[in-house]
Parts: structure tokens; sequence; C-alpha cells
């Protein structure tokens, strides 16, 4: 293998990309981070999952993060947009539930300071630098990208990691991006004060509300602030031609429970709308080339799996780098397992997604039965459990088995959204 200026260049700074350039500097790997902003910037995405604890130890980040003093989340709370139903989640409380909270962050704050431990752990970089180029060959890659000043510069590495986010710079350009069918969604949200909260514990949980065709999350980012979102289909918003305070508020006007929520919630900002939600890349990984959380696949993000997915892709791809430059190799072979790992981690809330849009799901999904502990895995998927093999495994193929079997012949009683 030709030399290489950096052992890995990660376009990109956010929580994917700042995982595995910590990963990398710390195994003492030369790398170069590419990030197109300037941090703190904002960014949607703000629940983590349990499981995000994991990797923070091992990045050596989490004294730094409990020191910021994030809102702490232990749990998620799902309610029907009559409110006539609600179930809840309390991570410590799953049987196979490993960790047992996590936290709500404001990722202006969060990503930066992820991205400055990277930073200080040996990685270098490069804010305010786009990448609009890049080429592999069997020695490595070129990169070629532009500073805010409009000077090009050219970089080479060993490897290359893609955590564009949503942009998705390299599978663009390869023509790697599926859309889902039946996933085309619309978000509109902003930052409020004044929303209605729960006392104690639950105060920091994550709320989703699941109307018929549309669903809010409601995310307590601090004490004053809470993220609240409604995600609906595009053609739908569309067809209101409604802007988007105006298509938001009246969301929140056919649900008793939201209407109860933000009676006295006041706007920080403006109003914001995202779309393009839920799809996967064709594949993950191309010649020396790997591609980390959204600019693999991103999917509606019900279950607030965004960060965590990103954050542990990242750190595959880091230990795939670290392992490849080791042994001298193009890392083809390991490129296949970690292919197949984020796959299946993906897939798993992949499911998730599709079946919460079924009436069938949520009536399951609001009748907890503890049998075969199905809820504790239903649980553990929730805080972000991929490792738990054929035990989890199992239970979760059976819960789906049951949410089919409902839709035919119904098991709990049944639900109107009306």
């Amino acid at each position: 293998m030709d030399k290489a200026t950096y052992d890995a260049v990660i376009i990109g700074g956010g929580p994917g990309g700042s995982a595995a350039a910590t990963y990398l500097a710390r195994a003492g790997k030369k790398v170069l981070v590419l990030e197109k902003e300037h941090f703190p910037r904002f960014h949607i995405g703000e629940s983590l999952l349990p499981y995000n604890h994991q990797i923070f130890r091992e990045m050596g980040v989490l004294p730094t993060l409990e020191a910021a003093g994030f809102v702490k989340k232990y749990g998620a709370q799902f309610h029907l947009g009559t409110g006539k139903k609600n179930v809840g989640f309390v991570f410590r409380q799953g049987k196979l539930t490993r960790e047992p909270e996590a936290i709500q962050v404001e990722r202006a704050t969060f990503d930066h300071l992820l991205l400055k431990h990277a930073r200080s752990s040996g990685a270098e970089v490069r804010e305010g630098c786009t990448v609009n180029n890049y080429a592999t060959d069997p020695s490595g890659v070129t990169v070629e990208a532009r500073d805010d000043s409009g000077q090009n510069q050219t970089f080479r590495a060993a490897f290359l990691l893609d955590a564009s986010g949503r942009g998705n710079m390299t599978g663009n350009q390869e023509k790697l991006r599926v859309i889902h069918p039946r996933l085309k969604k619309l978000a509109v949200f902003g930052h409020f004060t004044g929303v209605k909260v729960d006392p104690g514990d639950k105060g920091g949980d994550t709320i989703i509300v699941r109307l018929e065709n549309k669903w809010f999350w409601l995310i307590p980012v601090s004490k004053e602030k809470v993220s609240v979102g409604c995600v609906m289909d595009q053609e739908e918003f569309n067809r209101l031609k409604l802007s988007p305070e105006e298509a938001f508020n009246r969301a929140v006007q056919s649900s008793p429970p939201m209407v109860e929520r933000m009676k006295n919630a006041k706007i920080v900002g403006p109003y914001q709308a995202t779309g393009d939600f839920s799809y996967l890349n064709k594949t993950f990984v191309s010649q020396r080339l790997i591609r980390i959380g959204d600019a693999a696949g991103f999917m509606d993000p019900i279950f607030s799996a965004g960060v965590y997915l990103a954050m542990y892709s990242g750190k595959l791809a880091g230990e795939l780098v670290i392992k490849a430059i080791n042994e001298r190799h193009d890392g083809a072979r390991l490129m296949k397992t970690y292919e197949k790992r984020v796959r299946s981690a993906m897939s798993l809330y992949w499911e998730m997604v599709e079946e919460f849009y079924t009436t069938p799901f949520m009536e399951i999904f609001f009748e907890p039965r503890e049998k075969f502990n199905l809820v504790s895995a239903v649980n553990a998927a929730l805080a972000g459990e991929l490792e738990g093999g054929w035990s989890m495994r199992w239970r979760m193929r059976l819960f789906f088995l049951i949410v089919k079997i409902q839709a035919r012949h119904p098991l709990v009683p049944r639900i109107s959204f009306n």
C-alpha cells in the first residue's frame, strides 16, 4: 500500500464522524475530519438512547457530557392522539436492558463537545471545509475540498469515512440512495418554552403522541426548552398549502393531549421544516470507503435511534480502519462484516418504524403483556440493545408475529384515532 498522508479522512464532524475520529486518534492513527460548517450549529435529533453511554465511556467523553448538565432521560412515553390510551417504558425496569438512562441534548452543544473531544484526542479537524469530490483506487483515496476562503485543497488517505449525514455525499455521487416508497414524510418543528412536562423522573421522557396519519415528538432539551415536532405525509403538507407554523398548529389542535401540553407554549426562534425521510443506500461500503450513520441510511425518527446508530457505526468503522491499517490490507473482508452488522442494526429500527404506521402495531403496543419477556425485549430495543443475540431476536420476531395476527384476528381491543 502506498504511504498515505492520513490513515483516514472523515467527511463530517457530527456524532458519527466525531466518534470514528476519536476511536482512530486514540489508537494512534492520523485522522482528518473535514466539516463544512462551523460548530456550534443547530441540528435536529435531540433524543439519545441509553446504549449511547457505552460508546461515551469507550471514547472517554462521558465525564464531559455529565458535566454539561444535559437532561436525563429514564424512559419514553407513547400516547394516542385522542388521549384514551398511553404506555410508558422505564429503561431500568427492562429485564434485558443493560443501560438504565440516556440524555436529551441540544445538538448544537452536544455535537460541539464531541468534535472538540475528537480534536483533543488527537484528530485534526478543519471546519468550514466542504468536500466536493473524491476518488478511490486500490492503494487509497484522494479527497478534494474547498475552505471558506475559496481555496481548493487535496488530501490523500488510506481510507475515506463518509459521515456527511443526510447530505449523503458519496452515496449520492455513486447513485446509491433508495427512498422508502411509503415513508415520504416531512417534519415541522421548533423549540418552545412553557410546554407542560411531567413531574419527577418522567420530566425527561421522550413523549410520542400518535394521531391517525401523523405523530408528535416532545423532547425536553433543557429546564426551559422542549423540542416539539410533527411528522406528517409530505403529500398532505403540500395539499394543505399552509405555512409550517399553520400546519403545526392545526395538527396540535386536533389532539387533546397536545392541546393540554402546548396551551402555554411559546416558540423560541422560527418554525422549521425538513423532508426527505427514510432512505437506505444500496451498499454501505465501497473501495476503501465506509459510510456512517445517515450517510448509510436514514429513517423516520420515531424511536430516536439516529444519533446512536451514527455513533455505533462510527465506532465500527473506526475499529475496521484501525485493524486494516495494523494488518496492512484494504479492509475489504472486514467491510463485509461491517455492512452486515450495521444493516442488521438498521433493519430492526426500520421494521419498528414501518410497523408503527399500522393500526395493529399500535393496538398491540398500547396493550403490553409481559409474556415471554416480550415487553422487556421491546424496552431493550427502544434502549438501543443491538448485541442481545438470540434471546432478543426470537422475542422481537414473536412480537412482530403477534402484530400480524392482530391484523387478522384481534388479540387485544381495536383502537380508534377519532
